[in-house]
């Protein structure tokens, strides 16, 4: 219920604040040679992996995490048919901006 007595210009900072995280993200990954889109209305960025040529969303994702630092969750695991994201690592952005930077230091140390 606290929630609902917040102040509208709470719920606009926040939304500032992420759209800030988010073009933060969008930015590290464009510069590391990741593709992903924006999205609207959420705290994460799918990205496609399949240009590591290193196996499927899973592989990628443990590689990411053990080798690199970053922890990401495989696509597969969001789709019905999971085939579909085998190609895809979920990036999460309800970070800190430091925290966005640093992930971004290590994916340009392994990528770029």
């Amino acid at each position: 219920m606290v929630a609902l007595g917040m102040p509208e210009s709470f719920y606009e900072q926040l939304a500032l604040e992420y759209l800030e995280r988010r073009d933060t993200l969008l930015r590290i990954l464009e510069e590391t040679g990741f593709e992903s889109n924006p999205t609207r209305g959420a705290y994460y960025v799918m990205a496609d992996v399949s240009h590591l040529g290193d196996g499927d969303d899973v592989e990628v994702a443990n590689r990411l995490t053990k080798d690199v630092g970053v922890a990401v969750v495989p696509g597969s695991s969001f789709f019905s048919r999971p085939e579909l994201g085998s190609h895809l690592v979920r990036f999460a952005f309800c970070k800190k901006v430091e925290t966005l930077e640093e992930a971004g230091a290590r994916l340009r140390k392994a990528f770029a």
